[in-house]
């Protein structure tokens, strides 16, 4: 079996701090959906991607997430 890709997501806070939410491995077909998809879910929690960052000295990927904000009910 091919190893995967550690990968940290990281939560921008509206007040601009970064918290990491998740961290674990990742295969090459979750690394390749994220060329489709724009939000990922998190623990119930629905998050949109914002930019992507790939560390070459520890061959693992950041992401940073905003939550998404549900719409209220009228």
């Amino acid at each position: 079996m091919e190893k995967g890709i550690v990968v940290h997501l990281l939560e921008k806070q509206p007040g601009g701090d970064i918290r990491e939410i998740d961290r674990r491995e990742w295969s090459a077909n979750m690394m390749e959906a994220l060329h489709h998809v724009n939000y990922l879910t998190v623990g119930g929690v629905e998050y949109e991607t914002v930019e992507g960052r790939l560390n070459v000295d520890t061959q693992e990927v950041e992401l940073l997430l905003t939550k998404v904000r549900p719409v209220m009910k009228l």
